[in-house]
């Protein structure tokens, strides 16, 4: 059985102290597929140098996280094409919009986004989104970019069925995360809606936990009670969500 871990922060400061230990206990729980977001440019040396020590099991994306995005972010967006025209990137990402912590740079962060996605088209990549309560500003983005090149993961999907389906529509997988499996989220109400073949499995660690590990720093191994608590939900077994899933993320990333 393996497993794919479509989000993961490796390289986050939270792993400091046993981070080869985190990445050894997921490869012993069948997630041998792990793939992580870039941030901003300060993160880049660190999820290289993961990505180095783990040839052929973690891939990593590149893109600017809305919640990075500032008055400088064209200089930003600079640096972080630079590295992605060098090659070996599965993806672009984190990006996307962000609203709940701060409305300051909304402009900004659609056109980082808008630009990103340009990149993504560019090098026929998909792209990872963030989207926290921006929705309808995201969709915006996204309808008027929508062509048979955009594709893609809406990272730790929590919106609603309808959300979930607009989505789908716009030839996007839906990232599934330790959200699932919170008693009063309500995610599970919608993804016992949505076919396997439209989701993918993340973590997002090092945030998110899932039960019976909420409140706790989260780690790849962990992807285990996700991909249990859909298999429960569609009623299948564990194996078969591990095999579609990591198969949806085979077609998305070409790796």
């Amino acid at each position: 059985m393996i497993l794919t871990d479509t989000h993961s922060h490796l390289y986050d400061a939270k792993f400091a102290e046993d981070r080869q230990e985190m990445i050894a206990r997921a490869f012993e729980e069948g997630v041998e597929r792990i793939f992580i977001p870039n941030v901003d440019q300060h993160t880049v040396k660190g999820m290289m140098e993961v990505v180095a020590a783990q040839p052929g099991k973690c891939f990593p994306m590149m893109g600017l996280h809305p919640c990075h995005v500032k008055s400088d972010f064209q200089e930003e967006l600079q640096v972080l094409k630079a590295h992605l025209d060098s090659g070996g990137f599965s993806a672009v990402g984190e990006i996307g919009m962000d609203l709940y912590w701060d409305q300051t740079f909304v402009e900004e962060q659609k056109e980082a986004f808008r630009t990103q996605i340009h990149w993504a088209k560019e090098k026929c990549l998909p792209i990872a989104i963030h989207c926290r309560d921006a929705f309808g500003e995201v969709f915006e983005v996204l309808e008027s970019e929508r062509d048979e090149k955009l594709r893609g993961i809406f990272h730790c999907f929590t919106g609603t069925l309808e959300q979930a389906h607009k989505a789908i529509d716009l030839n996007f997988h839906l990232g599934i995360g330790g959200v699932v499996t919170f008693k009063k989220a309500g995610l599970d109400k919608v993804v016992e809606h949505i076919d396997l073949k439209h989701l993918v499995l993340e973590t997002d660690s090092p945030y998110l936990a899932p039960s019976p590990n909420r409140g706790k720093r989260n780690e790849s191994s962990y992807l285990i009670h996700i991909a249990q608590k859909v298999a429960d939900l569609h009623q299948v077994s564990l194996e078969e969500v591990a095999a579609v899933t990591t198969e949806n993320s085979k077609k998305i990333f070409g790796l």
